[in-house]
């Protein structure tokens, strides 16, 4: 049977790989995450890897730009403008933003659209906000969830910090109907510099990684594969068909 661990807090999204993310009320979760998230980031031209996409742990900046989208639109719709640190409005694929950043980051970009969305490691990740607050507190600093770029926050029913990992190999659903969306938890969400980044000045911050690291093995939050898709909204209850329980019904 599904226990209640808590309810959604809030929901974020974020356009283009390592800008500036948005807060949303009501979402649309497919098979490859939110709508619209992450279906943006710069090329770097002049790499040859596997994952040429410029992040914010290579530019800190990419942070302060600022994706957003002129006139009415779908939820999932693709922003059409980015505000720049100095507060131009720059067109998302004109040549004036890959020069802007190209500049700050030192060599050629070009900005690439997939369909199906650029991650590191999955398509949606979660935390709980008990987790943020005792990082911050390990820290020093006041607790930002921005810092760790998560798609779903959740506000536990038990307030114990890093509960996410008793989630590992369950199920997580949102909302009381039996054919809301829901997600598979796979993954550790195993913690870089960019918590460290100061999400309103880019300045960094080294002690937020090494709370994480001595709190937590480095892990903070949760990856997890879509299940099931459906409407995602701040206050929705959420639930957990544990790991063991998916084999007893096996």
């Amino acid at each position: 049977m599904p226990m209640e661990i808590g309810h959604v807090e809030a929901i974020f999204r974020y356009p283009v790989k390592s800008m500036g993310g948005e807060r949303l009320d009501v979402a649309k979760l497919g098979w490859h995450g939110l709508d619209g998230d992450r279906r943006l980031a710069f090329r770097r031209m002049d790499d040859r890897s596997g994952f040429p996409w410029l992040s914010a742990s290579k530019l800190p900046d990419l942070l302060l730009f600022t994706p957003h989208r002129r006139g009415d639109g779908d939820l999932g719709e693709l922003p059409t403008h980015v505000r720049t640190p100095h507060g131009e409005e720059l067109t998302v694929f004109g040549e004036d933003l890959a020069t802007e950043v190209g500049r700050r980051y030192g060599a050629p970009l070009q900005m690439m659209q997939l369909k199906h969305g650029i991650f590191d490691e999955a398509s949606i990740s979660v935390i709980a906000l008990d987790t943020v607050r005792e990082i911050g507190r390990l820290a020093g600093r006041s607790p930002d969830v921005r810092r760790f770029r998560p798609n779903v926050v959740v506000r536990l029913l038990r307030p114990v910090p890093f509960q996410e990992d008793e989630w590992l190999g369950g199920v997580l659903s949102f909302g009381e109907e039996v054919d809301g969306p829901a997600i598979t938890v796979t993954l550790h969400d195993v913690r870089c510099s960019m918590v460290n980044l100061d999400p309103d000045t880019a300045s960094p911050a080294p002690e937020v990684l090494k709370a994480v690291v001595r709190a937590n093995q480095n892990n903070a939050g949760i990856y997890g594969a879509v299940t099931r898709i459906g409407r995602l909204a701040v206050g929705q209850p959420i639930f957990l068909n544990t790991a063991a329980e998916k084999r007893e019904r096996a």
